[in-house]
């Protein structure tokens, strides 16, 4: 029972969904994502996978779906609540079904919601508005031009909105949607060129999930559609049917003759210069050089450099993974020192007894708990990332989805590398000082990771050290290379 329900719902059991289902649920009761009223079925879905329809021909791009726990099938009501158990919303089960893409004891459940409140987590959330609550004065004949973004707006893109925006006669709606890493970032580079926009544009924060496999460009343009956008202005093409016109920017370029942003058909061919790439932004933001005031306002360089800040100042986890034995946590340990030696970097390692005291306590040897003890350990070298600090972690961690977990929390708020401690699984057992492998041999320790159980070699290994014959310090050295080459450590 969760509470602050109203007493009939007493008796329905709660499911708290995955963040990205939590954000299509907010749009879902927000109204953003009309005409849908609630999570698709496996109809639905085939539909909109097959040709970005529904099964009854409304235009749709993107599946909105949601997955439970197996046990959860057989219910007909279902209340969802956010992390902290506060329920949200109602779910009236009309199919729960089977995803070949989920995992067997994994089932979708679809059908209509019924809110009980508003969701109210989440930075800047004075600033969200459902589309009933949008205060923006439509302009000329009822035109409103959408921008939905997750980067922030430049010089360029700004030049060009205006342009756009006078063309149409209309106030810019700047959809800013959120993906749970840096976005407060983006919101605040948003905020700060609010002047450079048109009078009455508005900025209004959309919890839109980054949404796998395509169509996330069609998907804004109906949830700007919901808005009550009539245009949107994007370079990105767009695939089917989508309820509002697009705005298409023509080429604009800087000037260095007269310094300024404008279209490249009214510039000298040898006096246009491009905007910067990503990769040349993030090369500079990196290092920690200065990016350019003709590129981007003073402002929103701040807030660049807030989210990717120079590499020898950013969060890391240094993450060791191999067999028992292999000489990781030696390894670990040594780095830890060194890097504690050479100053500059707030060290933590997460390995030995304070593991296996503090997270791993009650943990036995079954593949659920040894990845519930490795999402524990990268949760904590996540959190330490998130505040600048460098990780540096030595479990087994035999399995490459656990690894993948683990690096998609890490570089959510940082930087993650890998370092596979590949020696042989024989000189390992030959050096077994705990006894570990006699025991496994001996069939004392089930699912021991190696003899009875795989190990799952990484093939995405930033660094791979075979320790046989190699001394600590060398080891050490290896990794240390590794960190200053990339610009972790000076």
């Amino acid at each position: 029972m969760s509470a602050g329900l109203p007493e009939e719902l007493h008796d329905l059991k709660s499911w708290t969904p995955a963040p990205t289902e939590l954000a299509d649920l907010e749009l879902l009761l927000a109204g953003a994502f009309r005409p849908l009223t609630g999570f698709l079925g496996s109809l639905d879905t085939a539909a909109v996978v097959a040709g970005g329809r529904l099964a009854d021909g409304t235009p749709w791009p993107s599946p909105v779906l949601l997955a439970a726990p197996g046990e959860l099938a057989e219910e007909r009501r279902l209340v969802l609540q956010d992390p902290e158990g506060v329920p949200l919303a109602v779910l009236q089960v009309e199919e729960a079904w089977r995803d070949p893409g989920l995992p067997e004891d994994r089932v979708r459940l679809a059908g209509p919601l019924t809110p009980l409140r508003r969701p109210a987590y989440g930075a800047f959330h004075r600033l969200r508005r459902t589309p009933a609550e949008l205060e923006v004065a439509p302009g000329k004949d009822g035109r409103l031009l959408a921008v939905a973004t997750r980067e922030p707006l430049h010089r360029k893109q700004l030049g060009q909105l205006r342009q756009a925006a006078e063309k149409l006669g209309a106030p810019v709606l700047v959809l800013a949607l959120l993906s749970g890493s840096h976005e407060q970032e983006l919101v605040r580079a948003l905020l700060a060129v609010r002047k450079d926009l048109p009078e009455g544009s508005l900025i209004v924060p959309v919890n839109l999930a980054p949404r796998a496999g395509g169509r996330e460009p069609e998907l804004r343009a109906h949830v700007a559609a919901a808005y009550g956008a009539t245009h949107l202005f994007t370079s990105i093409p767009l695939d089917g049917d989508v309820p509002l016109e697009v705005v298409v920017p023509e080429p604009w370029a800087y000037d260095v003759d007269v310094e300024v942003w404008r279209p490249v058909a009214r510039i000298e061919e040898d006096h246009a210069r491009a905007e910067l790439s990503p990769e040349e932004l993030g090369e500079l933001l990196d290092q920690g050089a200065p990016i350019p005031e003709w590129f981007t306002p003073p402002a929103v360089a701040v807030e660049l450099r807030r989210a990717r800040p120079p590499r020898h100042e950013r969060g890391v986890t240094v993450f060791f993974t191999g067999l028992s034995g292999s000489g990781k946590s030696t390894v670990a340990r040594g780095l830890a020192d060194a890097l504690v030696e050479n100053g500059g970097r707030t060290v933590s390692l997460l390995d030995g007894d304070v593991v296996r005291q503090m997270l791993s306590s009650g943990l036995t040897f079954s593949k659920a708990d040894r990845d519930l003890n490795i999402r524990r350990i990268g949760f904590v070298a996540s959190e330490i990332t998130r505040h600048g600090g460098l990780a540096i972690c030595a479990p087994i961690a035999p399995y490459a989805a656990t690894r993948a977990e683990v690096r998609r929390m890490v570089e959510a708020v940082g930087d993650f590398v890998l370092v596979h401690v590949a020696t042989p699984l024989e000189e390992c057992e030959r050096r077994d000082r705990k006894g570990l492998y006699a025991k496994a041999r001996a069939g004392l320790i089930p699912e021991f990771t190696g003899i009875s159980d795989p190990y799952e070699t990484p093939e995405d290994a930033d660094l791979v050290l075979d320790t046989t014959g190699l001394s600590t310090e060398e080891a050490v050295d290896s990794v240390l290379k590794l960190l200053t080459s990339g610009g972790w450590v000076r």
